[in-house]
């Protein structure tokens, strides 16, 4: 036993005696081993990537006028924000997924009301086209607080919210801004108001003596704003100048399969009539984020409408 254990020891001396010859002589062992050369260090030990300065060549425009990006100022606060989203992939990407769920409803309802298209690149800025709520308590699309969207027309109680029903915030969202731009004549100071309040604007604007919105050195957030819209307007309208790529099949589809089913009594349990209808409660809810619990009151005299999702989409 003693022998086969001293023989053992003996074997693994000679092994890492063997070993450490082996380091010791590696260079000459192993043959001509040269040093990397410095090009070969530099090809390889960098990020896998190549990235790009973006053109601001332009021109860039917001709602029929274009920025003045012979203003360094203005050239550099809008490379900010493109550079921003250009390389903000996740949420770029998810962007352009929802575009085609989103865009074509907004759309629509921007046309029927008289107000430039582009305001809807207002409301990717504002909710990343989600039912968004913001810390202060914006909500939906268009990221309206509770007493704005009461008094654009919108319900909104402990059952309802519209603030999260696309078709009617959009059109509060439009008499909005018309609103302001009866006030301000010019949709690049509607855009800076929507998102600082027009009294605010207004203030600012007489204060510092501004002709432009672009003269004005305010919030940080206000001052950036207009440019992010601007960002993802051209972001949005030319993914692939700035590397973003979708197959055919990969956004999200819209909503836009349904039936509409007219209530005029109180549903005390939303499970019970999604079961009814052929659906579920979740899909209830997905084609119908207003409804904001599991029951919904319709005051006597009154009709609400409830899409149902149709075929496959059960």
């Amino acid at each position: 036993m003693m022998k086969a254990l001293l023989g053992g020891i003996g074997i693994g001396l000679v092994f890492l005696i063997f070993w450490l010859v082996l380091l010791s002589t590696g260079r000459e062992i192993g043959g001509d081993k040269r040093e990397p050369s410095t090009e070969q260090v530099t090809a390889t030990s960098g990020l896998p990537q190549l990235v790009h300065a973006i053109d601001l060549s332009g021109p860039f425009s917001f709602a029929g006028k274009e920025l003045p990006l012979d203003n360094f100022d203005v050239r550099e606060r809008l490379d900010l924000e493109l550079m921003r989203n250009a390389y903000f992939h996740r949420n770029t990407l998810l962007l352009l997924k929802r575009q085609p769920r989103y865009f074509p409803t907004i759309e629509r309802i921007l046309r029927e009301e008289g107000v430039p298209d582009d305001l809807k690149y207002l409301a990717a800025a504002e909710s990343t086209l989600t039912e968004a709520v913001s810390p202060a308590g914006a909500k939906g699309v268009w990221q309206f607080m509770a007493p704005t969207g009461r008094a654009f027309g919108l319900r909104i109680d402990a059952e309802v919210d519209e603030r999260f029903h696309l078709e009617k915030s959009t059109r509060a969202a439009a008499a909005y801004l018309k609103d302001y731009y009866r006030q301000f004549g010019d949709w690049h100071k509607v855009a800076a108001a929507y998102n600082m309040g027009g009294p605010n604007l207004s203030k600012w604007l007489e204060r510092q003596r501004a002709e432009e919105l672009y003269d004005l050195d305010i919030n940080a957030e206000t001052m950036q704003y207009l440019f992010r819209i601007v960002a993802l307007k051209s972001i949005m309208e030319d993914p692939a100048a700035f590397g973003y790529h979708l197959e055919a099949g990969q956004t999200y589809p819209g909503l836009d399969d349904y039936r509409t089913v007219v209530v005029d009594t109180t549903i005390t349990n939303l499970g019970d009539f999604a079961l009814r209808q052929g659906t579920t409660y979740r899909l209830l809810k997905r084609y119908n984020p207003w409804l904001i619990t599991g029951q919904l009151t319709v005051p006597a005299g009154t009709t609400m409408e409830i899409r149902i999702p149709n075929g496959a989409n059960r």
